[in-house]
This record gives C-alpha cells, sequence and structure tokens, in this order.
C-alpha cells in the first residue's frame, strides 16, 4: 500500500512538472490590452469599423474605401465590418460587441453624436483605441476615444452659403433639407450656412425640414414644402446630394425649373450630382471627400508608434459647379 501511495505522489508531481514546462513555454498575446495585435507575436491585428448605415452612394463609397484599404494591408490586419442600418442603438449595440470580442481597434462612423458614452468607457477599460471618422461624438479626444477624422462641416455650409449670396444678389426664399437630426453633420452644415447668409438681410429660410439624407425623403419633403411655398420657393440647401436630388424631381414634377427658376445647391461631390450640374438641374455642390480608408489607417498606426495626433484631423473638399463639374465626374464616386 505505501509503495502504491508513493508511486502515485510520484506521477502527480511529474504531471504538474510538465503542466508547469507547458505554461512557460506559452507567449503571451501582443498588442493593446492583451489582444491578438499580432506585430511581434506573428499574428495579425484586428481591426473593426463600425459603419452606421450602407445606404446611399456616400455611404457606400466610405464603406467601400475601409474595405479596400484593408485588403491593402491584409497582411498585417483581419478587417471586421458592422452595419447598423441606420438604428443608433444597434451601432451602440456593434461597438459593444466587438469590445467583447476583444479586437484590436475599432473605427466608428457614429450616427448621432449622442449615445456613446458608456461605450467609449468601456473601450478605455478594455484598452481597446476608437477613431472617429466622418462625424463628431460627444466626448474628448485623447480621452474618451483617440481623435476624428472629418470634414469641416461647418466650412461646407459656409461655403455653400457664401455661393448662394452671391448667385442670387444677396436676396433669396430659400428652403433647407437637413439632415439626420442630432448628427454633428446636420448641426454643423446648418450652422455654417445660416451664419453666412445671415449676413444678408434678404435671404430668407422659408422652410427647414429634416429628409434624413435620404432621396427619397428629400423629395417627399419637398413636394410638401411646394404645396405650402409655392413660386416662393427660389433657392434649395440640402445637407447632401441625394436629398438635392429628391427635391429636383419634385420641383419638375410641379412644374417648376430646378437650377434656373429655383438654384440648387447642396454637399457631396457625388456623381450623380456632378452629371446633374451638367444637366443644368443642379447648380453647386460642396465635395465631402468619402474615401477615408487611407487617412484612417493611417492615423491608427501613428496612434500605435506613439505620434502625438491632434484632436481633429480635417479634409481638404473641392467646390464643384458648371465650371469644373465635367472636368472631375469621371473620377467622382
Amino acid at each position: 500500500m505505501n509503495f502504491l501511495l508513493k508511486n502515485r505522489s510520484v506521477l502527480v508531481l511529474i504531471m504538474l512538472f510538465a503542466i508547469a514546462l507547458i505554461g512557460c513555454e506559452r507567449k503571451p498575446a501582443s498588442g493593446t490590452g492583451g489582444n491578438n495585435a499580432g506585430g511581434d507575436g506573428g499574428g495579425k491585428k484586428t481591426v473593426a469599423f463600425a459603419q452606421m448605415e450602407n445606404t446611399g452612394p456616400w455611404r457606400i463609397a466610405e464603406s467601400e474605401s475601409m474595405k479596400s484599404e484593408a485588403a491593402k494591408r491584409a497582411d498585417k490586419y483581419a478587417f471586421v465590418y458592422t452595419d447598423a442600418q441606420g438604428t443608433t442603438a444597434k451601432q451602440v449595440s456593434d461597438v459593444e460587441d466587438l469590445i467583447a470580442r476583444k479586437v484590436d481597434a475599432i473605427f466608428l462612423a457614429p450616427r448621432e453624436a449622442e449615445g456613446f458614452s458608456s461605450t467609449f468607457q468601456a473601450a478605455k477599460a478594455a484598452n481597446i483605441p476608437i477613431i472617429l471618422i466622418d462625424r463628431e461624438a460627444t466626448g474628448t479626444p485623447g480621452v474618451d476615444f483617440v481623435t476624428v477624422i472629418k470634414s469641416d462641416f461647418i466650412k461646407e455650409g459656409q461655403r455653400a452659403g457664401e455661393w448662394l449670396a452671391k448667385q442670387t444678389g444677396g436676396k433669396a426664399g430659400i428652403v433647407e433639407l437637413k439632415g439626420t437630426t442630432g448628427s454633428s453633420v446636420a448641426n454643423d452644415r446648418s450652422k455654417g450656412f445660416m451664419d453666412e447668409i445671415g449676413k444678408n438681410a434678404d435671404m430668407k429660410i422659408i422652410a427647414s425640414q429634416d429628409a434624413n439624407f435620404t432621396r427619397a425623403e428629400g423629395q417627399k419633403v419637398m413636394e410638401n414644402i411646394i404645396q405650402a411655398q409655392g413660386k416662393a420657393i427660389t433657392a434649395v440647401y440640402a445637407h447632401n446630394d441625394e436629398m438635392a436630388l429628391g427635391a429636383i424631381a419634385a420641383l419638375k414634377a410641379a412644374g417648376m425649373n430646378p437650377g434656373k427658376d429655383v438654384m440648387i445647391i447642396s454637399v457631396d461631390g457625388q456623381k450623380s450630382a456632378l452629371q446633374a450640374i451638367i444637366a443644368g438641374d443642379m447648380n453647386a455642390t460642396v465635395e465631402c471627400n468619402p474615401r477615408f480608408g487611407p487617412i484612417a489607417f493611417d492615423t491608427l498606426e501613428k496612434f500605435w508608434r506613439g505620434e502625438k495626433l491632434p484632436a481633429q484631423i480635417i479634409n481638404e473638399d473641392r467646390f464643384f459647379d458648371a465650371s469644373n463639374a465635367a472636368q472631375f465626374v469621371g473620377e467622382a464616386y
């Protein structure tokens, strides 16, 4: 009996020693927060893009740019993509799921400015950097998120207002078609435009209504405004090209003359808008470049290298009207 007990004790000691050796040979995962970050461990970093929706030419172009850039860097990154389908609650849930999956970094295009505070806190606790692209969210850059990469939405509105004031001699009855309620882009494009036309006493907003950045809603809202305002409408300022194109359809159906009797200016610079300018149905559009892929990944790599980043990284955008639309239509998205 004593012999058996002694043998069992020896076997147990041998097994424990073997387990300890295996544990010593395991290499820790590299990268931020103990995630599968790959650099010195031979694996890939997992980088996610939490998109708000994937409808409309601008969003589709942005998503494709992110996917394309990730594919170019596939030797370093595994890419995860989520689509919130136009719902803020789902987007918050998407990001929470990405945090639970322990991805190494998240690019977020927030649908609304509010609603992400607890998500930012969870990501920070997990040591997962979040970089905002194309829109802002409530929080402090460098604390709640790394930085935001976007266009200057206020400047876009100012450029639209300045151009319209010059073209109309400072006198217009304007319909404003606004973007998604609560989004930073809608707030800023409205503010910039209002600041600029406010310099002219005879430039009046006669109707301002949300149309959620979509062509269908832009047309429907414009139809209702036409019924109420009729010939008092001499200009339309839309927060994006899709709503402007919807407004053009509504004006044509009502027997009004977009591009001539009613001036049309918007923001984005998509191919169909430039084609409408060439056709004479639209007058101008301020570019908002959706191709964030290269600058987004470059910015993330700078962060991982420990470089100091600004609170905002601003894209430079162009302006399209009848003078140059034909020149650039071929490269538009």
